[in-house]
């Protein structure tokens, strides 16, 4: 007896249902069954079993930490392979994965490098052509790939679980570099354009945005001004005094900028106050303490990293006994504290120590961009020692970029950012500002600082402010740890609904090991800070929650914690 496709396909539908209940579907869809005598189709019977996955809640487990559906856009396409957006490979596969004019798909981890092309059933495996199950695909704006076919070549352990209708992967060679012995981001088209500085101390602002601009790369090319980091921010330094990494976070964490180089061109020592941010910067993380393996892993997963050296040379045509211009390798040994800052664009452990101007212990030098113009070293760029003094101490990869409609609205008091610490000397201390609602808003986030690594936080939200007595109702919305010290904006579990001119606050609770200042504030700490307005906000602090303070009566200055919300 022959049988219709509709009843074929009702049929498949019913012994799905069954199959799922019972947990008998075999492992990898490999092979199709027979049912009731008739022969079942892989084009029939693929999308029936992907649409019942996707019609549930579809979890990725990778490295025991959890993705679902409801968050990201995964999927099972009708290979039955689940389908993952490129846009978290970095974080949660470790890795480096960039799309390359739309089409062109290059995941790196190790030595290891997988170049997809879209829409195609083969990729190319560290130069040898291998064939995948399913496309490297682009679908509503967002580019997916099989997370089946990066475990295959990352080295990961990849199983389907029917009965908890999720994938589970992890890393087989967690003893193993994730970042080559050599790397450099010129190589992959990932390094902003070479700027000159010329007579101004606009170094910072240079290193800031060419380290934001390498990290947008391929996929979106931009410049960014300069002039309107360096003028429009809250500081008041004048362009030829200098500036440092700070100040750059407390412009782009503020949405002050960035602004387009072209509304506001370099050198004119003139800026404009009416332009808007074109993107809002949302996480800036710090690596301190010289951690060069972490360095690297932010340079292949991000792209350029700012950091800070002491500069004895004045410009491209002087000359420093540190500086090597036959090889372009720079290593400063002594005493003096940083004054420049650079772009870290790569690195090479096997870079020889006999092209550097002094005897050093070993082989090995980062590659750094630096603003001087592209007259100077190899057309604008040379190579740091790992032995110099003063490299790699700090250095800020500026991983939060995001469009301007991520939020409706922002409300802080630290426009200047983080210009100190304070604290009950011990490692966790309360804070808490306290806004107005503009209208009727959902409350969905909130950004601080961690004022160093494997800091603990703990948000809360209190509806209805009117004094001290309210902090009894504080509403949980979020908790979690910060590997690295930075400022970081986390999305509450939950939004939480306020009214026009309604006073709530935004409490954070932080725990920072070794630490007895956990808490970053706002207040005048220097000639630099002299601007810093300290009567635009209201904060409260607490050693345990539950007796508060007026930071006012403690020091004079603003809590680093700002509240983002959308309309309703």
């Amino acid at each position: 007896m022959n049988y219709s496709k509709k009843f074929i396909a009702l049929g498949g539908v019913v012994a799905i249902t069954f199959l799922i209940k019972y947990n008998t579907i075999f492992a990898g869809y490999e092979q199709i069954g027979q049912f009731r005598g008739g022969d079942l189709e892989a084009e029939t019977w693929n999308p029936l079993i992907a649409s019942s996955v996707n019609d549930n809640l579809l979890s990725v487990v990778i490295d025991n930490k959890q993705y679902t559906n409801e968050e990201y856009s995964f999927f099972m396409d009708d290979n039955l392979n689940i389908m993952v957006p490129v846009s978290i490979l970095r974080d949660a596969l470790n890795c480096s994965a960039h799309v390359y004019d739309g089409n062109r798909l290059l995941v790196e981890k190790h030595a290891s490098e997988m170049e997809f092309v879209k829409n195609e059933y083969t990729a190319t495996v560290n130069g040898e052509e291998e064939e995948i199950v399913s496309p490297f695909i682009q679908k509503d704006d967002q580019f997916y790939v099989s997370l089946n076919d990066l475990s295959t070549y990352l080295d990961y352990n990849y199983s389907w679980d029917m009965q908890e209708n999720q994938a589970l992967a992890s890393d087989n060679s967690v003893n193993t570099a994730v970042v080559p012995s050599r790397y450099d981001l010129r190589e992959r088209g990932r390094v902003a354009k070479v700027r000159d500085q010329g007579s101004y101390g606009t170094c910072w602002s240079f290193a800031a945005l060419g380290a934001m601009e390498s990290v947008l790369l391929p996929e979106e090319s931009a410049q960014y001004s300069v002039d309107h980091m360096t003028l429009s921010n809250n500081f008041g330094v004048d362009p030829y005094e200098g500036g440092d990494y700070t100040m750059g976070m407390a412009y782009l964490a503020a949405w002050e900028g960035p602004v387009y180089e072209k509304d506001d061109p370099y050198g004119d020592n003139q800026t404009r106050s009416d332009l808007e941010p074109v993107k809002h910067v949302q996480e800036m993380q710090i690596i301190d303490g010289k951690d060069y393996e972490k360095i690297k892993e932010a340079v292949f997963k991000y792209g350029g990293v700012q950091t800070s050296i002491y500069n004895a040379l004045r410009s491209s045509q002087t000359y420093s006994p540190y500086f090597d211009k036959k090889t372009n390798s720079y290593c400063y040994i002594g005493t003096e504290k940083p004054n420049h800052d650079v772009v870290i664009v790569g690195w090479d452990d096997d870079y020889p120590k006999e092209n550097f101007s002094m005897d050093l212990e070993a082989d090995g030098a980062f590659i750094c961009q630096n603003s001087w113009g592209e007259n100077f070293g190899d057309d604008g760029f040379f190579y740091i020692s790992y032995y110099d003094t003063n490299i790699g101490t700090h250095n800020v990869v500026y991983t939060g970029i995001e469009s301007t409609d991520n939020y409706d609205h922002i409300y802080q008091s630290d426009l200047c950012g983080w210009r100190g610490q304070l604290g009950y000397n011990k490692e966790s201390m309360y804070g808490a500002n306290i806004y107005t609602a503009e209208g009727a808003e959902s409350v969905v986030a909130a950004g601080f600082y961690a004022t160093a690594k494997d800091s603990q936080y703990e948000l809360y939200v209190v509806r209805q402010f009117q004094d001290k007595s309210s902090f009894s109702n504080m509403i949980p919305v979020a908790s979690g740890k910060l590997s690295n010290a930075g400022y970081y904006t986390i999305k509450f579990n939950q939004g939480i609904s306020v009214g026009a001119g309604e006073r709530y606050a935004v409490v954070l609770h932080i725990i920072t090991p070794n630490s007895v200042h956990p808490m970053a504030i706002e207040y005048v700490a220097d000639e630099d800070s002299a601007n810093v307005i300290l009567d635009d906000g209201e904060s409260y602090i607490s050693s345990n929650g539950d007796k508060w303070e007026n930071i006012n009566t403690v020091k004079e200055a603003n809590l680093c914690i700002k509240a983002f919300s959308n309309n309703q």
